[in-house]
């Protein structure tokens, strides 16, 4: 259906274009659109119809073109995502037809997920596993086996959506491939639809990449304030980085020291916790250091609820 202006382009002059109008208005009044629409206001006139023709025909192609919708990158309405929508406005004795743009439900779900992803940052991880928008029961039913742990997942997030932040993070601790990740990301959607930002770090290329960012310590701060404020904070794989004393002692360390009793931090990890410290207790440049590791497990192990991700390994697959 193509526009009114168009149209009028090929009109001809004179009777036969009057002729051509009235055609056009005898066909727009048949619409059921129209028809619900004079039932619900039948102080509009013809007239007034006749005055506003452009309008009841924007409106009209644009309720077939939403009817038929191809899609929102391919919407054929002359506002992407909007549709026409008439009122009525009765001043005086002059009866008036008003037009107005409304944003259609496939722009609004647009905007919604586009907001929600604008609260969730992505470090070396796959942003796909942070919008795959699975619903609760498929992540329980996907692997049986690590159904508890999924059940400590989906009690945290709706103890923060009811509550608020906790003090306390999650450390999911289990095998390769058991999607301590995704669950991690599932719960960064989750909650940054209710609101909370977030991060996820994956440790083994953050602590390669902070080598260089020691030369540009302008973006380092950045980063690092930035780690340190989000609401939800996920170190993902943390113990399968190669440590050196900088990155423990004045990057995690700050940002642990700063976050704790503030803002919850969240770790996936193959290591129970005490394997954690020891990985914490040595360093290729100065070998054991006990209590530094235990300084930083400080800062982690009291403000963590363990959730023991079992199940097959789902890598590949």
């Amino acid at each position: 259906m193509e526009s009114l202006g168009e149209l009028l382009k090929q009109w001809p002059s004179g009777n036969a274009a009057l002729q051509q109008a009235d055609r056009i208005m005898a066909e727009l009044l048949e619409d059921p659109l129209i028809e619900r629409l004079r039932s619900k206001h039948p102080e509009l006139s013809q007239e007034t119809l006749r005055l506003h023709l452009n309008r009841l025909y924007q409106y009209v192609k644009e309720y077939r073109n939403c009817s038929n919708c191809p899609g929102l990158d391919r919407c054929p309405n002359d506002f992407e995502g909007h549709y026409t929508l008439l009122s009525c406005e009765t001043i005086g004795d002059l009866v008036q037809l008003t037009d107005r743009k409304v944003t259609c439900k496939k722009l609004l779900t647009r905007q919604s997920e586009e907001q929600i992803r604008s609260r969730v940052r992505s470090f070396y991880v796959d942003e796909t596993a942070l919008s795959r928008g699975y619903s609760a029961d498929e992540i329980l039913t996907n692997d049986l086996e690590r159904m508890k742990a999924v059940g400590q997942l989906l009690k945290y997030i709706d103890r923060t959506k009811e509550q608020g932040l906790q003090k306390e993070g999650l450390y999911l601790a289990g095998m390769f491939g058991t999607g301590k990740t995704f669950l991690m990301c599932y719960m960064l959607h989750e909650l940054a639809k209710a609101g909370f930002t977030g991060a996820i770090v994956y440790m083994p290329e953050f602590v390669e990449d902070l080598k260089s960012l020691m030369l540009e310590p302008g973006k380092l701060k950045e980063t690092v304030d930035m780690m340190k404020e989000t609401d939800l904070l996920i170190f993902d794989d943390i113990g399968a980085e190669n440590l050196n004393p900088w990155v423990r002692d004045h990057v995690m360390g700050s940002i642990l020291n700063y976050r704790m009793n503030r803002k919850p931090t969240f770790y996936t990890s193959n290591y129970n916790l005490d394997a954690l410290e020891q990985h914490f207790s040595f360093t290729n440049k100065d070998g054991d250091e006990l209590h530094k590791g235990q300084r930083i497990m400080d800062r982690i192990r009291p403000y963590v609820e363990i959730v023991h991700v079992t199940g097959h390994n789902k890598r590949g697959k």
